[in-house]
């Protein structure tokens, strides 16, 4: 590793599993230190598989008290905050032919809501230290119509990619960067166990010819989370192998 990080300090959340922890991982092995959050428990497990440059914290990003905690917790544990990581969220797989009440609010409370009040206080706790990069995760269904993915899913996201221009044109006078990154399908835990056709035809939108992987991912919130992207702000860049410059 190359100390991209170094003496920085950051907030990953959905950091139990998946990209989460990726992200976490790799940013440890950067240099810096990290306050690993989820509502699930387990991240509990990455803070130990971290060590001492990690802090657990348990929050629920569908209530803003939690997250206000949160990054409390991190300005306390970790003495200011330079980054901030938004991964948490649920999944957004079709769920029926008409979007019910209980869909919709799934998915806004969490993704939309829940970015909404984690870039208000990431921002926030970023100001004293005269600056900062936050990093929301998106998804591509937020670009184009997905038959696979709920509507409630795909428009919870694209709002993300409206807050993460909104955020990085109220803050970037104080120094803080705002992108965010739209995965393409990609090898998580839970994508692994999806069926083999159905592994071989979303592996197959990317015009690489495969699916992505966390580390992939995590590669790229590097990149934005680091000084390399130093003029980088209110982007959504699809990290997706292609499959969104498409036509179909």
């Amino acid at each position: 590793m190359t100390g991209m990080l170094q003496g920085k300090t950051a907030v990953v959340t959905g950091a139990g599993t998946g990209i989460g922890r990726v992200i976490a991982r790799r940013f440890v092995a950067e240099g810096a230190r990290v306050l690993v959050s989820d509502f699930s428990g387990e991240q509990e497990d990455t803070a130990a598989e971290l060590g001492e440059a990690a802090v657990a914290f348990q929050a629920d990003v569908r209530h803003e008290a939690e997250i206000e905690e949160m990054f409390a917790q991190a300005l306390e544990a970790l003495g200011r905050l330079d980054i901030s990581v938004h991964v948490a969220g649920n999944p957004g797989g079709r769920w029926g032919e008409e979007i019910t009440e209980e869909e919709f609010d799934a998915f806004t409370q969490t993704h939309l809501k829940g970015m909404m009040f984690c870039c208000k206080h990431a921002a926030r706790a970023m100001l004293p230290a005269g600056g900062g990069a936050i990093v929301n995760f998106s998804s591509t269904a937020s670009l184009n119509y997905d038959p696979l993915i709920s509507f409630g899913y795909s428009a919870a996201k694209a709002g993300i990619n409206s807050l993460t221009k909104g955020f990085a044109g109220r803050y970037g006078k104080d120094g803080i960067r705002v992108n965010a990154i739209a995965p393409g399908f990609t090898l998580s835990e839970k994508n692994r166990n999806v069926p083999e056709q159905v592994m071989a035809s979303l592996s197959a939108r990317a015009m690489l010819g495969r699916a992505g992987t966390p580390e992939e991912q995590a590669s790229v919130a590097l990149f934005l989370a680091s000084d390399l992207a130093s003029f980088v702000t209110g982007l959504t860049i699809p990290v997706d192998g292609g499959w969104t410059a498409r036509l179909a």
